[in-house]
């Protein structure tokens, strides 16, 4: 089984206040860890960020709920931890104000 470290990035400029983005799903025959998520808030107010884990299935809970980003700053909400995501199983993030969130996360396949 090959292990492949990998990151997706998401520009913030088109996001849609109050309306769930989906950062990544894992593919078929996979199982990934997220080991990285980096929020920057690139707005001039203050937001507030949710972050979600769709179980393919299953469960869609919050790893992270109204977290509040001042302007201009930036919060890593995955310090020590990690979360085992299986094949369809995706990561998705809401912001509460218009092209206000950039976003990259980090996370390692194995197929």
């Amino acid at each position: 089984m090959a292990n492949t470290f990998k990151s997706n990035t998401n520009n913030g400029s088109a996001i849609v206040a109050n309306t769930v983005t989906t950062l990544y799903t894992v593919p078929a025959a996979t199982t990934s860890i997220v080991i990285g998520l980096a929020l920057a808030n690139i707005s001039n107010d203050t937001i507030f960020v949710s972050v979600k884990v769709d179980k393919s299935g299953g469960d869609e809970v919050y790893f992270a709920k109204d977290i509040p980003i001042p302007t201009g700053s930036t919060i890593e909400i995955m310090t020590g931890n990690k979360i085992v995501l299986e094949t369809g199983d995706s990561v998705k993030v809401s912001s509460s104000e218009n092209n206000s969130l950039d976003t990259i996360l980090s996370y390692m396949e194995q197929s």
